[in-house]
């Protein structure tokens, strides 16, 4: 167990700090579901600096990070994230050992870690794609919080066999669960297939972060966003529910579905907006 460098009082188990907690529940929860095998996968969580100061030393930074470009617009941010290389499956035994509370420097040009990561670890290799992620969906919803990448496994099957277009995929998915398109009605983003880890993938990813709150990257994953992580969670959670339906029945004959109507209705009853053209 890695010690308790970074606390602001006393020797507080890890768990007893609620962002602390739901992190190591989330990342166990979907290790479970098999969406997280080895170090796959990746969660950043925009805190408020008064939950890290009710539980951490703001003043002591232990060691600084380059992140891989300027970080402007999150400047003073304060996030908890899941470390590079590490495993979700060992984070509900050793939170510390496994996730990073870092700062943003005023000038965007340094993270400082403040608590966790020990030994020299480093924040998640995804972490470009995460900031730019977060930059895109606070610009829309100012109570964005959460990004969640993982590899649900029925998501990354059906981008083998379904046309990889936008509305298309959407359309498909809205018609396997009846709360499909209440929960995701601004559709799902999908970008080209690309080597994960880099600025330009992190780039791609944001751009259709500006237009939806999920983002598929072909045979790898999910991007999944929200104001908390059971909003980011639950959101990826339905999106693979429907995949997993659609990877059930994509050979059998199809006699009945939801149809363009019906989808309609229940959009007007939930009073939510459907992302324009994928209905007509």
């Amino acid at each position: 167990m890695s010690t308790t460098h970074g606390f602001k009082k006393g020797n507080v188990p890890a768990l007893d700090i609620p962002f602390v907690r739901v992190m190591a529940e989330a990342t166990q929860h979907m290790w479970r579901f098999g969406w997280d095998e080895r170090n796959g996968g990746n969660v950043s969580y925009l805190l408020d600096e008064s939950e890290v100061a009710a539980y951490m030393d703001i003043e002591r930074v232990i060691r600084t990070f380059k992140p891989a470009f300027p970080v402007n617009e999150l400047a003073g941010k304060y996030f908890i994230v899941t470390g590079s290389g590490k495993y979700f499956k060992n984070i509900i035994d050793d939170p510390e050992a496994n996730l990073g509370v870092i700062r943003i420097s005023k000038d965007g040009e340094t993270l400082e870690l403040l608590w966790g990561l020990p030994d020299d670890a480093k924040p998640t290799s995804e972490l470009a794609a995460h900031f730019m992620s977060h930059i895109e969906r606070i610009k829309i919803d100012p109570n964005h919080r959460v990004v969640i990448h993982n590899h649900a496994t029925n998501v990354i099957a059906m981008t083998f066999i379904h046309e990889l277009n936008e509305d298309k995929f959407t359309r498909t998915l809205w018609e396997m669960c009846t709360e499909c398109i209440v929960v995701f009605p601004d559709g799902i983003g999908i970008i080209p297939w690309m080597v994960p880890g880099s600025s330009e993938i992190g780039r791609e990813t944001a751009l259709k972060m500006a237009e939806h709150r999920a983002v598929l990257w072909p045979h790898h994953g999910i991007f999944g966003t929200g104001n908390s992580i059971d909003d980011a969670l639950g959101l990826i959670e339905t999106i693979e529910k429907a995949a997993q339906i659609y990877m059930l029945i994509a050979h059998h004959e199809i006699k009945q579905r939801i149809t363009n109507k019906e989808l309609i209705v229940l959009a007007e009853e939930f009073g939510v907006v459907p992302r324009p053209g994928i209905l007509n």
